[in-house]
C-alpha cells in the first residue's frame, strides 16, 4: 500500500480508504525483515487503531485537519509522551513526562504515531550505522549503508511504514539518509 502524504490524502477525500485501514496495513508490516532496527519501539498497536478509528468517525473534519491519518515516525531523539527517549543510548533512557511541540502538533493536526525510530547515538553521524540497536537496511540495497544520523527515520519511509517522520538535521542528519533512502528530506 502506498503511504504517502498525497496519495493517502486522495484516498481519504474519494472515501477509498479510512484511517483504519492504513493503521492496520503499518503494523502488519513492522515484524518484516525489512523494518528490523529500523523501530527502537511502537506504540500499542491497539492505541494506534483507536486514534484511526477516531479519525475514521471524523472524515467530515478532513479539511481541518492537514495530516489528517497519517502515520508517522519520530526520531528518538525528540520526546513522545509515556515513551522513553534514549538517543540510542541505553544508559541516557528516560521516561518523557509530555510530548515535544512538534509532536503535539503533529498529532493536533492529525496523524497517527507509529513510533520511535534507530539513529546514530547522540545524532551525531552522516552513516546510520553507530547504533547499538542494529543499522537499519538500506531499502534499496542491503550492501549500502542507510546514512544519518536519522537513518531509521528515513527507512522508515522509505518502506512504507510512515508517511512522514520528525526528524532532526544538524550537518545533514535529515537530508543525508532521505536522499540515500530515496525520499525526500526538510
Amino acid at each position: 500500500m502506498d503511504i504517502s502524504p498525497i496519495v493517502l490524502r486522495k484516498a481519504y477525500e474519494t472515501g477509498s480508504l479510512k484511517p483504519s485501514e492504513v493503521v492496520e496495513c503499518v503494523f502488519g508490516r513492522l515484524g518484516d525483515p525489512d523494518q528490523e532496527a529500523v523501530w527502537l519501539s511502537t506504540t500499542d498497536a491497539a492505541a494506534a487503531m483507536d486514534a484511526a478509528r477516531a479519525l475514521d468517525a471524523r472524515i467530515g473534519e478532513i479539511s481541518a485537519l492537514p495530516l489528517y491519518g497519517l502515520p508517522f515516525s519520530v526520531k528518538d531523539c525528540i520526546d513522545v509522551a509515556g515513551e522513553m527517549t534514549s538517543c540510542a543510548c541505553p544508559e541516557f533512557a528516560y521516561p518523557a513526562d509530555s510530548a515535544s511541540p512538534v509532536v503535539a502538533r503533529a498529532l493536533a493536526a492529525g496523524a497517527i504515531y507509529i513510533g520511535k525510530t534507530n539513529l546514530d547515538q547522540f545524532a551525531t553521524g552522516l552513516v546510520g550505522v553507530r547504533s547499538p540497536y542494529g543499522v537499519p537496511q538500506n531499502p534499496h540495497n542491503a550492501d549500502y549503508i542507510p546514512g544519518g544520523s536519522s537513518s531509521g527515520a528515513a527507512v522508515s519511509v522509505a518502506t512504507g511504514t510512515s508517511s512522514f517522520t520528525l526528524g532532526t538535521d544538524t550537518g545533514g542528519s535529515g537530508r543525508v539518509p532521505a536522499s540515500y533512502c530515496g525520499v525526500t528530506g526538510l
